[in-house]
């Protein structure tokens, strides 16, 4: 093999997982940072999570208020617009 080409490798590397969770492993980073791990994976855990990348989850519940919004507003100016013709017919 040839000689210092190799990276250093840290046998107590720590790992940070966004749930909170810390463990060690073998790695060439001395500190990994993880947004999921074993403990919070719905694999393992069995229960739903939502990862939110980049605020996306965020953004489609922005989206779906706005359009129920104008929903509202259609239906509102349409009873207005109905109950204005049928004053005037009668």
């Amino acid at each position: 093999m040839k000689q210092n080409i190799h990276p250093n490798w840290h046998p107590e590397a720590r790992v940070h997982c966004a749930c909170g969770n810390v463990f060690t492993t073998g790695s060439t980073l001395k500190e990994i940072a993880v947004e999921i791990c074993s403990a919070c994976h719905p694999l393992f855990t069995g229960q739903q999570k939502l990862v939110d990348t980049a605020g996306r989850v965020d953004k489609f519940n922005q989206r779906a208020a706005a359009a129920a919004k104008k929903k509202e507003e259609a239906a509102a100016r349409k009873a207005a617009k109905d109950a204005k013709t049928t004053a005037v017919e009668a």
